[in-house]
């Protein structure tokens, strides 16, 4: 299989911040598929595993993969909310909730080093295993609630009860939580602010269409 090229136009900046809170809202609705269904998209998960592995990507299209159909479960959400016409108010609950740890965690240095520091040693575990296989999913759930679990606003998952309790589904959340927030770092990186979700909604609408005009 051919890999997917990189975009051959470079983003600018409202591109980059628009598709990184895609995949904000692609860890979202992964979470919301797992706790309802124990299924998601594969995709898109694989996609989520990647962006949070590679904590020195060469390009900032790399990080998804290349091509933002990658991020489309992402785009398709975000649309969707930047519309208020989501049928799935859990998943807007997610992201937006993923968006206010990533703000506590810019805050905390000693945590910020943890995590760049585990995440290293987990790089080495996907290189020798696989990038899904379930000893990486485990650490990265471990990391999530060592981590970003133990500030006083946590997020709630909902879903069907004994999905959230088989086996491997908690750390596949937490994994997908955590990409999440890798995401929304780095939207706030590419200059991206709780405000805009606000006051430029059209805009972020129109940005994240014309990433499919011809």
């Amino acid at each position: 299989m051919n890999p997917t090229p990189i975009q051959s136009a470079p983003l600018d900046s409202n591109g980059r911040q628009a598709l990184a809170l895609a995949g904000v809202f692609q860890a979202a609705s992964v979470v919301d598929q797992l706790a309802r269904t124990g299924q998601c998209d594969e995709r898109a998960w694989n996609t989520l595993l990647r962006a949070t592995l590679d904590t020195n990507p060469p390009s900032f299209e790399s990080i998804y993969g290349g091509h933002h159909n990658n991020l489309r479960l992402g785009i398709d959400t975000l649309l969707a909310v930047m519309s208020r016409q989501h049928a799935q108010p859990a998943v807007m609950r997610y992201g937006f909730s993923m968006v206010l740890l990533m703000q506590r965690l810019r805050k905390d240095d000693a945590m910020m080093s943890t995590l760049g520091q585990r995440l290293v040693r987990i790089q080495g575990q996907a290189e020798h295993f696989g990038e899904t296989h379930e000893n990486v999913i485990a650490s990265l759930g471990e990391l999530y609630q060592e981590t970003l679990s133990t500030f006083r606003y946590r997020i709630v998952v909902q879903g069907e009860p004994s999905l959230l309790q088989s086996r491997m589904m908690p750390e596949r959340i937490r994994t997908a939580l955590l990409a999440g927030v890798r995401f929304a770092l780095l939207w706030h990186q590419q200059g991206g602010r709780r405000w805009r979700l606000i006051f430029q909604r059209g805009a972020i609408r129109r940005t994240l269409r014309e990433l499919d005009a011809p």
